[in-house]
């Protein structure tokens, strides 16, 4: 055999390897997926991980605004009380918010409640999340989230790869870490 017939016969055997594990995808349960080209699994978290691991978040949030933003506005004498769509305490925990989910996503690939419970966005070809896919997902994603109602969350539990409306949109996923 030459070096020619040598190569080719690798690179068949690395497409009948792929297809296997391409047909392999087929018939793991919907929580598991194998990635372009790489035989590791992702374990997708489901609607009740990610719904508990929000709740940490809102938590953590809401603490952030009463420990840094209240004292703030307190100082400057601006009203907390005030209930309107731009109001300046509306404005600014709106502001913590986004700034917190684009932050902790963009720079720990999770936010402190997916990290207690062991939950990381991931991309669905496995690449790395970019700028422009976690402002997307994060703040764009749950803004119109937030417009329906947190409705579309819902998705989640009936999506095959547990995907959020803003995670389709942003081919980003949760799945648990190995």
């Amino acid at each position: 055999m030459n070096v020619n017939d040598q190569e080719e016969m690798k690179e068949k055997d690395a497409e009948l390897h792929l297809k296997k594990n391409v047909n392999e995808t087929e018939e793991l349960p919907s929580e598991h997926i194998i990635v372009q080209n790489q035989t590791s699994t992702i374990r997708f978290a489901g609607f009740w991980m990610r719904f508990w691991a929000y709740l940490i978040d809102i938590i953590v949030i809401g603490s952030i605004d009463r420990i840094i933003i209240n004292p703030i506005f307190r100082a400057l004498d601006i009203s907390l009380h005030e209930i309107a769509p731009i109001a300046p305490i509306t404005v600014a925990t709106a502001i913590t918010f986004y700034l917190y989910f684009v932050l902790m996503t963009k720079y720990f690939g999770q936010t402190i409640g997916k990290m207690v419970f062991g939950l990381r966005v991931v991309d669905v070809n496995g690449g790395k999340l970019s700028w422009s896919t976690v402002i997307f997902r994060e703040w764009i994603g749950r803004f119109i989230s937030g417009a329906f109602f947190m409705l579309v969350y819902i998705v989640v539990a009936f999506h095959p790869k547990k995907q959020g409306v803003h995670d389709i949109f942003a081919d980003t996923t949760v799945a648990h870490e190995k």
